[in-house]
C-alpha cells in the first residue's frame, strides 16, 4: 500500500473530523489537520504519495493524477436502460438473473457490481473484492452513504459486501460452486488512455496479470461461467482459456467467458 496521510476538508465538522481519526488509526497512518496547506504542500511536508481525503458524506484519495472518488458512473445509465427493457454487455457475458450469486474479483469503482446486484436483486448475492485497502473503503463507504434519486440505484448498492482482499488468496477459501459466476475487469495490459476518469486509480491498482491459477480456482468456485473484460484484441483471453463473446462491435472492450456446465475444466 503506497504510502499516505489522512486529512479532511479545510473546516470540516466533528464527525468529518472524528471520522478521519478513526481511518488514521484503522489504517496505522498518520491524521493531518487540513487547516489551510494544498494537497501538494501536506505531501511536501509529510513524506506522503497520496492523501485519504475525509469529506462530510463521502471519501476520496488524491494521488498525482488526480483525485479518485465513489460515484455509480455508468451504473446509472445502465441500469435504467434494463429496466427499459434493453441489454447490458456484463449481464449479458455473466448469464445472472434474480437469486443469482456472483463473485467480483475486482471490484474498482463498483460500476459492474451495482449492475450485478441489480440483476440479482434482494435474493440474490454479490460479494465484490478489492485487494487495495484504500479503493476497498473508498468504495465500501460510497455504497453505503451516496444519495440518489433513484431507489433502484440505492437498493443495489446497499446489497453489495466489500471485502479487501486478494482474489487468488479468496479463491482458494471458497467452497466448490459457491458462486454461480465469477468476474474479472483487470487493468487491462494496454490502458485506454481516453477513460481519464480511471487515471487517479491507475497508481493504486493492481497491475498484475491473472494467472492460470487464479481461473482455475475460478472454474471450482463457480458454477456455471467465468467471465473476464479485457481490451477488444487482447491475446489474454486465449492465454487463459477464454472464449471471446459476440456483440460490442464498435466497443474498445470485449467479454470473454468460461462455460461451466459440463464441468470439463
Amino acid at each position: 500500500m503506497n504510502n499516505f496521510i489522512v486529512t479532511t476538508t479545510r473546516k470540516p465538522d466533528f464527525a468529518t473530523e472524528n471520522l478521519a481519526a478513526e481511518l488514521s488509526l484503522k489504517f496505522g497512518r498518520k491524521f493531518v489537520r487540513r487547516e489551510d496547506f494544498s494537497f501538494d504542500t501536506l505531501k511536501k511536508i509529510h513524506g506522503a504519495e497520496n492523501i485519504l481525503l475525509v469529506k462530510k458524506n463521502s471519501l476520496s484519495i488524491v494521488t498525482a493524477d488526480g483525485e479518485l472518488f465513489f460515484h455509480p458512473n455508468t451504473a446509472h445509465l445502465r441500469i435504467k436502460n434494463l429496466r427499459g427493457g434493453e441489454g447490458d454487455r456484463l449481464i449479458d457475458a455473466l448469464k445472472i438473473s434474480a437469486g443469482s450469486k456472483v463473485l467480483d474479483c475486482t471490484l474498482g469503482l463498483g460500476s459492474d457490481a451495482i449492475v450485478a446486484s441489480f440483476i440479482a436483486g434482494e435474493t440474490g448475492k454479490i460479494v465484490a473484492l478489492e485487494i487495495n485497502p484504500l479503493i476497498a473503503e473508498i468504495v465500501r463507504h460510497g455504497l453505503k452513504n451516496f444519495s440518489d434519486d433513484s431507489p433502484h440505484i440505492l437498493q443495489a448498492m446497499r446489497r453489495i459486501e466489500v471485502i479487501n482482499a486478494d482474489c487468488g488468496e479468496f479463491l482458494k477459501n471458497c467452497a466448490a460452486n459457491s458462486f454461480d459466476a465469477v468476474y474479472f475487469d483487470p487493468m487491462f495490459r494496454r490502458p485506454i488512455k481516453k477513460s481519464s476518469g480511471l487515471n487517479p486509480i491507475r497508481p493504486l491498482a493492481d497491475n498484475r496479470p491473472l494467472t492460470e491459477k487464479i481461473i482455475r480456482e475460478a472454474c471450482r468456485v463457480a458454477k456455471f461461467r467465468v467471465v473476464m473484460k479485457e481490451h477488444s484484441g487482447s491475446g489474454e483471453f486465449e492465454r487463459l482459456g477464454f472464449k471471446i463473446l459476440d456483440g460490442g462491435k464498435y466497443s474498445s472492450v470485449a467479454f470473454g467467458a468460461i462455460e461451466l456446465t459440463d464441468r470439463n475444466v
